[in-house]
């Protein structure tokens, strides 16, 4: 019996029950590390929650209304942690099932870019948490704050923050794209100088259609933006060339 956690052998025969075999003793690993995360999420659900609080104003707290509010809210808060922690498990036991059909020039373009991924995400989360959420909750909050009573409902926040933080980390994969898209021979790195002009155009939608955007943190979300897919441009340059292309030499 195959043994947990360890890819198939690429030229590995097997039927299609042994692939579901395969398949259900992965989703039963991925299944145990998110509950063993979830346990130590919700086990440090204060810190969790302090920390989301923290671009909240000073003078506003979230509000719950009805009893299970504050149960399931922190609940729901403890499964976003929970996945982020086991994300990196999680990737690369798809990547361990899908290996055995895919060509070696494949599998070699697709485990260093799993071990961008999660960084990348976090890269992302962080920057948002930093620099993104904050400026929006304050330019939201106090937006016509004399003409409303404005609360903070912990549901809504927190969903806000969750969406807020996942699409940038989810944004910052877009160097992991490129080299993934360049090695496989989709795209090059002079096809994404010539279409520079309209991934601007593109970023700035992007941004836009971004959770709960303003003027303001649309904005902040693009240098980011812009500034990865210039650096995707230089990473596809330096490890995005198909096997057994020869790169260009520089004007």
């Amino acid at each position: 019996m195959r043994k947990a956690g360890k890819a198939i052998a690429v030229d590995a025969e097997m039927s299609m029950v042994d692939h579901l075999d395969e398949l259900r003793d992965r989703l039963i690993i991925c299944a145990i590390v998110f509950v063993a995360a979830l346990a130590l999420a919700f086990t440090f659900n204060h810190q969790i929650l302090d920390i989301l609080n923290g671009p909240i104003p000073p003078g506003k707290e979230p509000t719950t209304f009805g009893v299970s509010e504050a149960f399931m809210t922190t609940m729901t808060i403890s499964a976003y942690a929970a996945l982020l922690i086991s994300l990196p498990l999680i990737l690369w036991e798809v990547y361990a099932f899908l290996a055995p059909v895919v060509s070696p020039d494949q599998r070699k373009v697709a485990a260093p870019l799993l071990l961008m991924v999660p960084v990348l995400f976090v890269a992302g989360v962080v920057f948002s948490y930093v620099v993104v959420l904050p400026a929006a909750v304050n330019f939201l909050l106090n937006f016509n704050d004399d003409q409303f009573n404005i609360l903070v409902r912990a549901k809504d926040y927190y969903g806000f923050a969750a969406m807020t933080l996942a699409s940038m980390g989810i944004l910052f994969q877009m160097p992991v794209v490129a080299i993934g898209a360049s090695r496989l021979g989709v795209t090059t790195p002079e096809q994404m100088r010539r279409s520079r002009r309209t991934a601007v155009v593109a970023i700035a939608v992007v941004a836009m259609l971004l959770p709960g955007t303003d003027p303001v943190s649309m904005v902040i979300s693009m240098v980011p933006l812009v500034i990865l897919y210039e650096s995707s441009i230089v990473l596809a340059s330096i490890f995005g060339r198909p096997s057994g292309a020869i790169a260009p030499s520089a004007a």
